[in-house]
């Protein structure tokens, strides 16, 4: 198995399942958090599955993700700073 490959499973697998767990309990703050995180990550193994498969669409696809990701996470922020507490 490519070294590429085998990284970015264990990126995905262990960096992933506390993102996960970030997103899904606790107060708002840290849940935004874990989406910011969990966006990195994902981008960084779509990196590594390019770089392993030899296919410039996933490095396209990462690059996209790497740009839109924080613009989600400010528009997340924007709309929950309009809510009451």
């Amino acid at each position: 198995m490519n070294a590429w490959l085998l990284t970015a499973a264990v990126l995905a697998i262990g960096g992933l399942g506390p993102c996960l767990l970030l997103g899904l309990h606790g107060e708002v703050q840290r849940r935004l958090a874990g989406l910011n995180l969990a966006a990195t990550i994902t981008a960084v193994v779509l990196l590594l599955l390019a770089q392993g498969f030899g296919r410039t669409s996933y490095t396209d696809l990462a690059l996209d993700l790497a740009v839109l990701a924080p613009a989600g996470t400010l528009v997340f922020t924007r709309f929950l700073a309009g809510r009451e507490h």
